[in-house]
């Protein structure tokens, strides 16, 4: 018994040691973390500086409003789009700013976010400072985006990837069919290609159809900028596409895609010329983010009257909390009510950029926006990357609604899928499933019997209970009716621009237009703005996660699978996310890769 007890409080201690080191090495790389986020706070703006500009991480809607990785000291902080642009007009007027250099190598954001940057680096150019863009290798929305920049330079071992638009959609049918997969598919609305991939092989007319159409479009916008930006004819830009002429350097040069082959030491020392610089002299380059924190990061709270900003981004979930940059009904609608209580908030711009999801938690937020309406707080919806399906049901019934002219939007249509799993198990797995019934559906739902006809029709008929019901919605909220809504619906993708014509939006503009809009329309001229939801650090979401037990192992697992998959990790997501989801579904057929 002595020597048990002996090897007993000997383990014991050993335990309190390892603990004991464990927390102080726990509790000094938190202050280490602290440090270097304070470090980045107390960075100065030097004379003759120059803002690098660098887009590898997804770009939000709201700084932070995304899942973020802890140990990455580099991006403690995440700009969203506004605050983006917010610091590229605060560098047009700042002196110490000479220009901007733009490392264009890769471009992390949908087609209307980078519009929206391409506009706000425009206008900084119209202040006669320079911008530098630079890449080993532009992929074709990279520069898209840095066909913007005074001058373009390239790696003489690079390509410019530009060559037009393409959609690639892969179909599991046959997948499905030889693991014996009954997938039960109801939808509405011959657009509603959603389900495509699940219960055909190829594109059906009707998906080719609207996926040429926004193709197309998206297409001449970049043929039209880039056209713009190197003083060609849209004419030459289409062929020089077309010959895939940026895929060799040399070409890309003689085709005036870029202006020179160089180096980064040499496109260093352009730079330095450009400011003046001797080679001894330092050349002071300051991030967004420094930036940003040392100049911009200002609060005026001289104004009493607000305008709520809410950024709605991602899917569409039912439930109260989840991982950020989703959307999910509860949080949101105890936002709204929070806001509509506020008598200092006199006006609401939705910003959206979601593909849609729960069609139930849809109408539950646009039902708050309503009861905000009807409490005399008037409701404008700025639309980003995607506003379709679930995503464009929030935003039907706004005051006003504005969209970009790339932005993808309607997708007016619901559907559910059922995959039926008794034959895979009976002729891969040897198992078989009985049951004893009380009644003719107290099976129903059930993934391992086939649907009855009359089971079969149970679900259609919801199906097509909500689709009415949404259109019935989108009605009401443009003034038209049903039958109108529906030619123009029927899951049908279509561009802001486009939407515009056949009245889905009001017209084209980004956050600036519609925060305009909402303060005529609430009669305020001096206002400051209040975002929502509330964003936190890497830090402080791996903190809270950390502390909640249900949630550790999930996001530890979720952690490591986006470091080991990289940029195939939005692919993934998208994925997990559709097989989150439950009940009727308002979203939109794909996710959209432009790079």
């Amino acid at each position: 018994m002595p020597q048990f007890l002996k090897f007993l409080l000997a383990s014991c201690l050993g335990t309190a040691l390892a603990l004991i080191l464990l927390t102080f090495i726990g509790f000094s790389w938190l202050a280490g973390m602290a440090t270097s986020a304070t470090e980045k706070e107390k960075v100065a703006v030097s004379p003759n500086s120059v803002l690098e500009l660098d887009f590898t991480m997804p770009i939000p809607e709201k700084t932070n409003n995304l899942e973020m990785d802890p140990f990455d000291l580099e991006n403690d902080h995440v700009l969203g789009l506004t605050d983006i642009v917010a610091t590229i007009r605060k560098a047009k007027e700042d002196p110490d700013i000479k220009g901007i250099y733009f490392n264009a190598t890769y471009v992390l954001a949908g087609k209307a976010s980078a519009h929206t940057i391409r506009e706000a680096l425009k206008e900084f150019k119209s202040s006669g400072k320079f911008l530098v863009a630079y890449a080993s290798f532009f992929t074709q929305g990279s520069y898209h985006l840095a066909s913007v920049a005074d001058s373009i330079l390239m790696n003489p071992q690079g390509a410019v990837d530009f060559r037009g638009y393409s959609s690639m959609i892969p179909f599991y049918k046959g997948m499905l069919d030889k693991l014996d997969v009954q997938m039960k598919i109801f939808y509405c609305g011959k657009y509603k290609s959603a389900t495509e991939p699940f219960r055909l092989d190829k594109m059906s007319a009707e998906n080719r159809i609207q996926t040429r159409e926004y193709l197309d479009a998206l297409n001449d916008i970049m043929m039209r900028d880039v056209a713009s930006g190197r003083n060609l004819s849209e004419a030459q830009v289409r062929q020089i596409a077309n010959q895939f002429d940026g895929f060799n350097a040399d070409k890309a040069v003689e085709t005036h895609l870029i202006d020179r082959l160089a180096y980064e030491d040499e496109v260093i020392s352009l730079i330095r010329n450009k400011i003046g610089l001797n080679e001894k002299d330092k050349l002071n380059k300051i991030s967004m983010e420094n930036y940003y924190s040392a100049r911009v990061k200002k609060f005026d709270f001289s104004a009493r009257d607000k305008i709520a900003v809410i950024f709605a981004e991602g899917a569409i979930y039912d439930g109260t909390q989840g991982e950020p940059g989703q959307i999910y009904d509860g949080k949101y609608v105890k936002m709204l009510r929070k806001i509509r209580k506020d008598d200092h908030i006199k006006a609401i711009v939705l910003r959206v950029n979601s593909p849609g999801g729960s069609s139930l938690a849809s109408d539950n937020i646009l039902r708050e926006l309503d009861l905000c309406k009807k409490a005399g707080k008037p409701v404008v919806v700025s639309m980003g990357d995607v506003a379709a399906s679930g995503g464009y049901l929030i935003s039907c019934h706004a005051d006003s609604i504005f969209a970009e002219a790339s932005t993808i939007t309607g997708s007016i249509g619901v559907f559910g899928m059922i995959p039926i799993l008794d034959k895979t198990m009976r002729n891969k797995l040897g198992i078989t499933y009985d049951t004893v019934r009380t009644g003719k559906y107290s099976a129903f739902g059930s993934t391992f019997f086939d649907f009855s006809p009359e089971e079969s029709a149970l679900i259609q008929n919801r199906v097509d209970h909500i689709y009415q019901t949404f259109l019935e919605q989108v009605a009401e909220g443009r003034k038209k009716t049903p039958e109108q809504i529906h030619e123009i619906a029927q899951g049908r993708v279509w561009t802001g621009a486009k939407a515009k014509e056949i009245g889905l939006v009001d017209d084209i503009g980004g956050m600036d237009r519609a925060l305009a809009a909402a303060a005529k329309l609430a009669g305020i001229e001096k206002y400051r703005t209040t975002e929502f939801p509330q964003t936190t650090t890497a830090m402080e979401q791996f903190i809270e996660k950390f502390t909640k037990n249900k949630d550790r192992d999930d996001s530890i697992k979720a952690m490591m699978i986006r470091q080991e998959l990289g940029e195939f990790y939005p692919a993934y997501k998208a994925m997990k996310d559709f097989r989150r989801s439950k009940g009727i579904l308002a979203r939109m057929p794909y996710e959209l890769i432009t790079n």
